[in-house]
């Protein structure tokens, strides 16, 4: 099999050939025809993820070691299983959940794997999707998408989850709330589906790029700012009656987090997502008194990608912009990404 493997932190991925994998008990091998290529990607393949002040934390403690196959939006067809797997068979065509734990620990037991201290995660962990195939510990993890294009498909594995996790911590909404989204890259375009879905809502959206904008507006946002704009605030909270009930960061940087965070109302959300970098600092009398809830939100649980995975395949979650390319293209899509080129979402096809 080939693999479009990371061999340097920061390098140019190389294409690496190797024996194609066999399942062991339990495992079940994939066909990989599509993987997408998401931010976090980026940190990985980057070997950092900034702190803000010079500080950097390094991926190692993720568990990645190199040479590494990066990728965990993964979609394919069953190409081989092994001993005692029962529901998967070769030839079916499946998305995968790749936020695996130890499946060993109390945060497992609970059914949160995405957040288990042991991870064993796809394209995080242990090598992922920019290759033919991939090794999928468990069919578990296996999960329908009839009906969907396969490479819209991929993308529910990170990007549609972790929209629809972060909406799920401010959920009720009661007539009259307002959920602004900060960041109109491929993580917010799906939120923007999620919220008009979910809630019925159609969210505010920020961003500093006039064209990620306009194709927010194009995919159902109810207004726009640019957050560069110094009057965009005052603007947001006139048009939301004070401020946005709750706020979901998709970008992660402090810039971002200070607009989301002077966006809310008294007793407002503010889910942050997005690990672009930086620090935060802001007054902390202001967090009670404000009543405000600071939260962090990352991936999901395989109980909510198949929640979701329902609603998506009733076709109540409507597609987001995807950008399909070969393969050997995986490192040119990276630094696109880098350079914020890329609206909606980067697929890499076999």
């Amino acid at each position: 099999m080939k693999s479009q493997q990371m061999v340097a932190h920061g390098a140019p991925l190389q294409e690496v050939e190797a024996a194609t994998p066999t399942p062991g008990a339990g495992q079940v091998i994939v066909k990989i025809s599509h993987c997408g290529v998401c931010h976090s990607d980026l940190h990985l393949f980057d070997g950092h993820f900034e702190l803000g002040g010079g500080k950097k934390l390094s991926v190692e403690k993720s568990g990645e070691k190199l040479p590494f196959t990066l990728g965990h939006e993964i979609v394919g067809e069953v190409a081989a299983i092994g001993a005692g797997v029962s529901t998967a068979a070769v030839g079916d065509k499946r998305v995968i959940y790749p936020w695996i734990g130890c499946n060993n620990c109390p945060t497992c037991e609970r059914g949160d794997e995405h957040l288990c201290g042991r991870p064993a995660a796809l394209g995080v962990a242990v090598d992922g999707g920019y290759s033919d195939y991939v090794i999928v510990p468990h069919e578990k993890y296996l999960i329908d998408f009839e009906g969907i294009d396969e490479a819209l498909a991929c993308t529910y594995a990170c990007s549609g989850l972790t929209a629809y996790s972060a909406l799920q911590q401010v959920l009720p909404v009661v007539n009259g709330d307002e959920i602004l989204v900060v960041g109109a890259g491929g993580l917010g375009m799906m939120a923007i589906q999620m919220i008009k879905a979910i809630t019925g809502i159609s969210p505010l959206v920020a961003d500093i790029d006039d064209a990620k904008l306009a194709a927010a507006m194009a995919a159902g946002a109810k207004k726009t700012y640019n957050s560069s704009n110094p009057d965009a605030l005052k603007e947001l909270k006139k048009d939301s009656n004070g401020g946005a009930y709750a706020a979901l960061d998709f970008v992660g940087a402090d810039s971002s987090f200070s607009f989301g965070n002077g966006a809310l109302r008294k007793g407002g959300k503010q889910i942050i997502v997005g690990m672009i970098g930086g620090a935060m600092t802001m007054p902390l009398p202001l967090i009670p008194m404000r009543a405000i809830t600071i939260a962090g939100g990352y991936v999901g649980s395989l109980q909510e990608m198949k929640d979701m995975m329902v609603l998506v395949r009733a076709g109540k979650i409507a597609p987001i912009p995807i950008d399909v390319r070969p393969m050997n293209q995986a490192y040119q899509s990276l630094e696109d990404l880098r350079q914020g080129k890329v609206t909606g979402r980067v697929v890499l096809e076999n």
